[in-house]
């Protein structure tokens, strides 16, 4: 019996020295190949050097620390600046296959983890990537051929990309987290938008910045985003431009925005591309406590490019979306027009602003769709309560629409903006109660206005000269009109032809304006 336990016990210790001989041997090996596959049979653009690397043969693990990356162009060329740069603090690659390692010269695994990476994108011009091909043959594929993994974890990342002729970043993005699942990388898959596959992602990052290539900057801090949603925090798109500047640029007449917003969620997402092409879906965007301005000088030459109504915007997308309710609270809208930086901008405000819209849908391959409904209530020039209904579908051809809504208790005076120089007048009074319908489309509007106001005069100014006031005009404007209506509501048809150079609001505006002149003047 001892014998037998003694033989039993010699073979067990000899496959215990034979197993760590060969893992001896294998990690001798490994050692000796890795640095092979890094260094001298590395075929991508750029050099990757390391500290330290151990390597386990039992738990299958590759750590390397004090990771250096480099484009191989500047070993050519001490002037090219373009390409990646990089450190990492550590590389951990967990369940590694010993056969590709040694026979393929490749580094196949379940997972790899970066530690602190810190990486720098240097590129010649503004554009953050030049095209989705660039970035699949340039970022994405010279990896895919020295490692191949399933799951792919980043840890406390920085990453930025700058512009090398002036230094400007164009984006950037600190302490970011990722966790990438099922990964997998093919000849088909880099001919994609997204040069890879996966099953299911999660990503974080503290702070991120983001330049656009028309000279705007978002910003955005504390993100989190997985397959089925997004939430950020102090989301902001201002430009780079003083207003001035944009007004020397800008040729035409056109809008510049500043957009603000505490907080962003979308819910339930799903987007990617079918064939190449986008497709963005989901069923809630809420936007809270938004602050939105929009200022137009009338200083460049008017834009005469025919403006499309959104229901066609939506119908002519070039992708698919689908957005079944689209909520903003608590929010604040800023229109400003000027016309000359001496005088000032006149400015229409729209405080505690709440809308909610719902079958937001773009018309790719789509026949029939449900309306857009989208409902507004908020405080017109911060004080007078405002209610709007507005309707259309975005498959009519017609762009056929109706807006109803009211106004209470509404200070005339501050509507000068706009009925100096469409009607060449001005009111002092109070607007109790404004009542509106109107059904329009692409060609005209009509319907009806409704108005009971109090203490109204007006001012009527020279047709020559539009900044002087006329005091034969005003004299008998207010001599023919009633500065009360008697606690009545006067009601009063309106009828307007679309001017197809301006906007949708504009086309809203005449409406109301048609109803001022019958009610009033």
């Amino acid at each position: 019996m001892k014998e037998r336990v003694k033989k039993i016990g010699v073979v067990i210790l000899g496959i215990i020295i034979f197993i760590g001989a060969l893992s001896f041997a294998v990690n001798l090996w490994v050692n000796y190949q890795l640095p092979k596959i890094i260094l001298d049979k590395n075929e991508t653009p750029y050099n990757i050097k390391y500290e330290n690397v151990k390597i386990s043969l039992f738990s299958r693990k590759i750590t390397a620390s004090g990771i250096v990356i480099t484009p191989k162009e500047r070993q050519k060329d001490r002037l090219s600046k373009n390409g990646i740069l990089a450190s990492i603090e550590n590389v951990t690659v967990d369940d590694y296959k010993i056969f590709p390692l040694l026979l393929k010269n490749k580094i196949e695994a379940y997972r790899i983890t970066f530690s602190k990476p810190n990486i720098t994108l240097f590129k010649d011009n503004d554009k953050i990537v030049n095209s989705s091909k660039n970035l699949s043959s340039k970022i994405v594929a010279p990896f895919e051929q020295i490692i191949k993994v399933a799951n792919v974890n980043i840890e406390n990342g920085n990453f930025s990309i700058v512009n090398i002729k002036n230094n400007k970043t164009l984006f950037s993005a600190q302490k970011v987290i990722v966790q990438l699942n099922d990964l997998a990388i093919s000849k088909k898959t880099l001919d994609n938008k997204i040069p890879f596959s996966y099953k299911s992602y999660a990503l974080s990052c503290d702070s991120l910045i983001y330049q656009t290539d028309k000279a705007y900057q978002i910003k955005a801090t504390k993100i989190n985003t997985t397959n089925s949603g997004l939430e950020m925090d102090n989301f902001s798109m201002t430009s780079l431009l003083t207003r001035r500047q944009f007004v020397d640029q800008s040729k035409k007449e056109r809008d510049l925005y500043t957009l603000k917003a505490g907080k962003i969620a979308i819910k339930n997402m799903n987007w990617g591309f079918k064939e190449e092409i986008l497709f963005f879906k989901t069923n809630q965007i809420v936007i809270d406590k938004a602050d939105a301005n929009i200022y137009r000088s009338k200083i460049p030459k008017d834009n005469l490019s025919i403006k499309p109504l959104y229901s066609k915007i939506l119908r002519e997308l070039k992708f698919d979306l689908l957005i079944d309710t689209l909520t903003i609270n608590n929010s604040n809208l800023v229109y400003e027009e000027e016309k000359t930086f001496n005088n000032g901008a006149g400015v229409l405000k729209f405080g505690s602003f709440n809308l909610q819209a719902t079958n937001v849908y773009s018309g790719y391959q789509n026949k029939n769709l449900p309306d857009v409904l989208i409902s507004i209530n908020c405080k017109f020039m911060n004080k007078s309560p405002m209610m709007v209904k507005w309707r259309f579908n975005v498959m009519d051809k017609s762009d056929g629409f109706n807006i109803k809504g009211s106004i209470k208790n509404f200070e005339t005076n501050q509507l000068a903006i706009f009925t100096k120089p469409y009607l060449n007048t001005t009111f002092k009074g109070t607007f109790d109660q404004v009542y509106f319908d109107y059904n329009g489309n692409d060609n005209n509007a009509k319907g009806n206005f409704a108005l009971r106001y109090h203490d109204l005069n007006i001012e009527r100014y020279q047709k020559k000269n539009r900044d002087k006031k006329s005091v034969l005009k005003s004299w008998l404007g207010n001599l023919v009109l009633k500065n009360d209506s008697g606690g009545k509501i006067l009601e009063n048809e309106i009828e307007v032809q679309r001017i197809k150079e301006k906007s949708f609001f504009n086309l809203f505006w005449l409406c109301f304006a048609d109803g001022l002149k019958k009610t009033l003047l």
